[in-house]
Order: C-alpha cells, then sequence, then structure tokens
C-alpha cells in the first residue's frame, strides 16, 4: 500500500506548542506520531515557512523548525504554476481575496500531487465550501482514520 502524501498547513506547526486547544493539541500530536512510524509522508511549502517567520515568539518559532526537522517535514518550493493555479482559485471565489496565500495552500498540493491538506484553519481551509470545491482538506483527526472504512 501506498504511503498517502499529506500537506502540513501553517496550524499544524503551531498546534503542538497549543495549550489553550487540548483536543486539537492531542489530534495534532498523534499525527505527528503517525508521521514519524512512516504511516504518512509529510510536506508544507516556502509559503508556510514564510506564515511561520511571523511569529513574534522567536523561542515557539525555533521549537516550530526543530519539530518540522524532527519529523522530516519536506517543503515544496514557491512556484509560478502554483501561484497561477491559487490564482484561479481567487478568481472562482474558492478562496477570498484577501486569503489569497490559502489559496496557495491549495495550490501547492494540487501541483505536487499530494494526497491530503491537513489544516486546523476553519475560518478559510477548513470549510465546507472549500471542502466541497477542492475535496482535498482534512482536519488531522480525519486523516488519521482515513483507511477505517475502506
Amino acid at each position: 500500500m501506498r504511503t498517502p502524501k499529506i500537506y502540513l498547513k501553517t496550524t499544524m506547526f503551531n498546534f503542538p506548542f497549543a495549550n489553550d486547544s487540548p483536543q486539537y493539541k492531542a489530534d495534532t500530536l498523534r499525527l505527528f506520531d503517525e508521521v514519524k512510524a512512516g504511516r504518512f509522508e509529510p510536506f508544507t511549502s516556502e509559503y508556510v515557512l514564510r506564515e511561520l517567520e511571523d511569529t513574534r515568539d522567536t523561542e515557539k518559532l525555533e521549537k516550530m523548525k526543530s519539530f518540522m526537522t524532527d519529523h522530516r517535514v519536506k517543503v515544496l518550493p514557491a512556484s509560478a504554476e502554483t501561484k497561477r493555479l491559487a490564482d484561479v482559485y481567487v478568481a472562482e471565489g474558492v478562496i477570498p481575496e484577501r486569503f489569497s496565500t490559502d489559496a496557495l495552500h491549495i495550490a501547492v498540493v494540487m501541483v505536487h500531487s499530494l494526497d491530503y491538506i491537513v489544516s486546523l484553519n476553519f475560518q478559510h481551509i477548513v470549510k465546507h465550501k472549500t471542502i466541497i470545491e477542492t475535496e482535498i482538506i482534512n482536519t488531522p483527526a480525519e486523516v488519521i482514520d482515513y483507511d477505517k472504512d475502506a
């Protein structure tokens, strides 16, 4: 069986250190345990790294970067193809223009033929309309349980 390729959005690197959301933290840590066990092949992108650089807490930023390294998360580059596809998502109203970075994340997944986007961004990524229109976004708990119904 092929190992599913998952795209870890910015929130996935915040929640291992978030003590104010115990269930999301637990789900996220469980997902990363599954990554370490080889059940999933983890990816992120230059776009995520750019967002993480906005973290004002330098100690937390270093922890997030170390966490990525410890879990062997591969970083996919920004590209013109990704930008073009993201522009289509915005033009078609899948993602509002003011949140065009979210369109870039979805486009990275499509361009690189990844299996899942894993996010806890409930405002723009993990919402019914976006999921229906892209058919690829999941929460950590959904990804961990992906093959239980198969």
